[in-house]
């Protein structure tokens, strides 16, 4: 658990919000035209990044109250999605413009209650779609975009999909839902069905074997791809670790929809709290990020040229 001292939130402004459950203190709201609560790298590029981060904040104390949403304004919170923010950008984006914002994220403690992430996780929505069009209107300008997240940031993802309009769906090179699920039929949610199509959406989640999933991240879930292979079928796809040198076997299984992975023997993959033991949800991008970066390339480089 992270703990910030009270000598680092002095000015801090409580508010209690409607949306969040009875007691629970929320920090006050990002001002997106604030440049303080953006991760942005502007690369003169003909396509953007837009990117949400998953879950970096665990329950914390703040002057004394229990905290259950990320601060955006407070520099040890700050601290963690920026490390995620910089990560990826270096992992994913490439040459491509990268923007992602700070949110009210919920902690780490919510996942274990249904009840809490569905009363919660509303205010961490709204933080994003704003932020969202904040960046349409003041940085976008039109360009084609990806939209992407992982885990709390990808639940995001699909909220902005089936919130978007016809006209910003329109841009949309590709979502990558990666490490959570799409449970819903939507116009703006079409499965991607290889490595080039557009508009469409990338989700997958990976385990051992299907007795190793995490409920809540991929039951009821109606599409998923091989991010190495990039096909819907079960053809197993070879993938050497980019960070140890192993080969593993990658099959997608097409009745579970989840990513079998083989070959994996170390054990620095659990998630806190909700973790399983051959739930591989904190390897999403770190195992597949070559590919991803190929793969977010190749649709931007399609999308810029129609």
């Amino acid at each position: 658990m992270h703990t910030v001292k009270m000598a680092a939130v002095l000015g801090l402004a409580f508010c209690f919000v409607a949306c969040a459950p009875k007691g629970d203190v929320v920090p006050a709201e990002p001002d997106y035209s604030d440049t303080t609560q953006w991760y942005v790298a502007d690369r003169d590029a003909a396509v953007d990044v837009f990117y949400i981060v998953s879950t970096e904040c665990d329950d914390y104390t703040l002057g004394g109250k229990p905290m259950h949403y990320a601060d955006t304004r407070n520099d040890s919170i700050r601290a963690l999605l920026y490390g995620e923010m910089v990560g990826v950008d270096q992992l994913l984006a490439g040459e491509l413009n990268y923007y992602s914002p700070y949110y009210r994220q919920v902690t780490m403690e919510t996942y274990t209650s249904d009840s809490l992430v569905d009363a919660r996780m509303p205010l961490a929505y709204g933080d994003v779609r704003k932020a969202f069009a904040y960046y349409l209107e003041h940085y976008n300008q039109g360009r084609p975009f990806i939209l992407a997240g992982f885990s709390q940031g990808a639940m995001a993802v699909v909220d902005l999909l089936k919130t978007m309009d016809d006209s910003t769906y329109s841009r949309l090179a590709a979502a990558y839902v990666i490490g959570y699920k799409v449970t819903d039929a939507n116009p703006h949610i079409r499965p991607a069905q290889d490595s080039a199509d557009l508009g469409v959406t990338v989700c997958y989640n990976s385990v051992r074997d299907n007795s190793c999933a995490i409920p809540f991240l991929s039951d009821g879930n109606l599409m998923a791809i091989n991010p190495v292979s990039w096909s819907i079928d079960a053809t197993p796809a070879m993938l050497v670790d980019p960070r140890y040198g192993d080969t593993l076997t990658v099959t997608l299984d097409t009745t579970s929809l989840l990513l079998h992975i083989d070959g994996y023997t170390r054990n620095d993959y659990m998630l806190p709290l909700v973790g399983c033991e051959g739930n591989y949800h904190c390897l999403e991008i770190s195992l597949f990020r070559d590919c991803l970066r190929r793969n977010i390339a190749l649709r931007a480089n399609r999308a810029s040229a129609q």
